[in-house]
């Protein structure tokens, strides 16, 4: 079965036969599947009226577990975004009823970001629909492909996920 990747693949090889272009066979597709997969997101998400930043905080709130909070800090490690857009995300969310700020009894001065029951609902309900997305994308691999699949990619991304600061 023959992708656009190969398509472009083999233009490349055609025009340019002084470079090796094997990265491409591997990158491109990755590249394609990461957009099929925003769009999957990006309608999972809006099905339950979120963005995918919100998803995004709100389900490092509910991963924590009870009481489903973290300190903005916390929240800045899990989604890598600056403490000026976090600030930003948080009162967004706050005004939608779906975090809570609270005083942090360890730290006078701090603040403790807490997923409303609303908040909890929608990021249940959002991941229910992503990963019904998601299974429909990885329907045409069996579970052992998967598993592979998965092993290879952890490969790739583990070092970026490792480095320090």
């Amino acid at each position: 079965m023959e992708d656009e990747v190969d398509r472009l693949v083999a233009a490349w090889r055609r025009e340019r036969p002084d470079l090796d272009v094997e990265p491409l066979e591997v990158l491109s597709r990755v590249s394609r599947l990461a957009r099929h997969l925003d769009r999957a997101r990006r309608l999972a998400f809006s099905e339950h009226s979120l963005e995918p930043w919100e998803f995004d905080v709100l389900t490092a709130l509910r991963r924590a577990g009870t009481p489903y909070q973290l300190s903005p800090g916390q929240l800045l490690t899990q989604t890598l975004v600056t403490s000026g857009t976090m600030t930003n995300r948080i009162d967004r969310l706050a005004k939608k009823g779906l975090v809570e700020r609270l005083p942090d009894p360890s730290d006078r001065r701090g603040v403790l970001v807490r997923l409303t029951p609303e908040g909890r609902d929608r990021a249940d309900q959002a991941l229910a629909g992503l990963l019904d997305q998601e299974r429909a994308i990885l329907a045409e691999l069996s579970r052992a492909q998967r598993g592979e699949l998965a092993g290879l990619l952890r490969q790739l991304t583990a070092p970026f996920d490792n480095i320090p600061g």
